[in-house]
């Protein structure tokens, strides 16, 4: 319920998802991606079947970052139906994580 994607999966998974999409921007070597990865985890589990939480890692996938005007590590952006429509940018708690999944799932009925 969590899934690594590739630059040439990430339209199919993501772009093309009809769920919510949560993106985490990352690398190996940093802190803070150790740091937000068991809540991110707990996140995937908790909202299971209704959004989709993937993460990227920017020094494998070349440009990616940058596509998305990704500047700092880790960064987590929120897609639905292809559109970047929130994002957390350092370390994030997991409440602000949780307030913005909420807002996402209730808030963006067009």
């Amino acid at each position: 319920n969590m899934k690594a994607v590739s630059k040439k999966s990430f339209r199919k998974e993501v772009i093309e998802n009809s769920q919510l999409s949560v993106v985490e921007f990352k690398t190996d070597w940093s802190g803070a991606c150790h740091i937000i990865e068991p809540i991110y985890r707990d996140l995937a589990q908790s909202y299971n079947g209704v959004v989709s939480f993937f993460t990227i890692d920017v020094e494998n996938e070349m440009g990616i970052d940058t596509e998305y005007g990704v500047m700092e590590i880790p960064t987590i952006l929120f897609f639905r139906s292809g559109k970047v429509i929130d994002h957390a940018v350092g370390l994030t708690s997991k409440n602000v994580l949780i307030s913005k999944i909420e807002n996402a799932i209730g808030g963006g009925i067009n």
